[in-house]
């Protein structure tokens, strides 16, 4: 029986952390054997804000590899490849950009919300806003539909680009026929991690992230400049946990101890530090088995480049294949 197809992925931009595996990376290990599983390192994307540093988006394309392949992702089970080697997806992008207004993509929540930092940035004349940018919901619509996704991974900040996504595929179905395939949402199990500083995200231009590849003395000191009660002074002074990001992790690594934890804070039997070293001592346990990964593959990059080549030469065959169906079905199939 064939599988459904799913695509997910990542822009290469930098290092994954806990945010990551919690909200994506732990539900795409579980689910790659039971899907025809696409993984894209969207480095095109990743230049709609990092055109002028090329150099970093190439560096963090095998390092991205690197993360996915630590954390589990299986080269024998999914196709992990780089989205500027898929030449239809550009090709999708130009024919999408024909069914979409420019007053639409503002209308996107999540641009909507990017575009006002953007202009907080830069001034209000919305001049730093580029084509790549307002149009990068089209781009990723290209991204689905070019391998038939039917099931969609996302974070909530990513549900208003799959709609658009969806709108794409209605009406460029409606006009031509029954030609693309609609993905459907499917969230994260996990809400948004936390970090360490209680932002209710954590992030990579944040400063409270624990990244996947950090070693024992990173999370030791990142750790220990987590944010606790605030009202806890000294050592036997009784605490909130619930507004402690360091129960708050323990929470997350499903700590056996928790129930003692949670009581010794409130009746001011646990010192903050002794919490603190608890939490090391956990996150350094779980990111280990990463950490032993990420050693073999970072001595073997060969490998990972030739599970990145035939990633990308599995994803080429599958997106030209809908590209021809579409490009037939447009009409613009000559000397066919």
């Amino acid at each position: 029986m064939d599988r459904k197809v799913i695509l997910t992925g990542d822009r290469p931009t930098g290092n994954l952390h806990l945010g990551h595996y919690f909200g994506s990376l732990k539900q795409r290990v579980e689910m790659q054997g039971d899907y025809e599983t696409y993984i894209i390192i969207a480095d095109v994307q990743a230049l709609t804000d990092n055109f002028e540093n090329p150099d970093k988006v190439r560096k963090n394309v095998r390092e991205l590899a690197i993360d996915y392949l630590s954390v589990g992702i299986d080269p024998k089970k999914s196709n992990i490849f780089i989205q500027s080697m898929i030449s239809p997806i550009a090709e999708l992008t130009v024919l999408y950009s024909n069914m979409v207004t420019v007053s639409r993509l503002f209308r996107n929540p999540t641009t909507k919300a990017e575009v006002k930092q953007k202009k907080a940035l830069f001034g209000n004349d919305g001049e730093s806003i580029t084509y790549g940018f307002l149009g990068y919901p089209v781009s990723q619509a290209a991204d689905l539909t070019a391998f038939d996704c039917e099931v969609c991974p996302v974070g909530e900040d990513q549900v208003p680009h799959l709609e658009q996504t969806r709108e794409i595929v209605r009406k460029f179905n409606n006009i031509y026929g029954n030609v693309l395939k609609e993905p459907e949402a499917v969230l994260s199990k996990t809400p948004r991690i936390k970090g360490l500083d209680g932002n209710e995200k954590m992030g990579k231009s944040l400063g409270n992230a624990i990244y996947l590849c950090d070693n024992e003395e990173a999370v030791s000191k990142k750790i220990m400049s987590a944010v606790t009660d605030p009202n806890k002074i000294k050592k036997d002074d009784p605490a909130n946990p619930d507004i402690c990001m360091v129960y708050y992790y323990h929470k997350l690594l499903q700590n056996d101890n928790l129930t003692n934890i949670c009581t010794e804070c409130k009746k001011g039997l646990r010192g903050c530090v002794a919490c603190k070293r608890e939490l090391i001592t956990k996150m350094n346990e779980f990111l280990e088995p990463i950490r032993e990964k990420r050693k073999y593959y970072e001595n073997h990059l060969e490998e990972v480049d030739k599970i990145l080549k035939e990633g990308t030469e599995n994803a080429n065959q599958k997106a030209n294949e809908v590209l021809k169906r579409v490009k037939e079905a447009v009409k613009i199939n000559y000397f066919e």
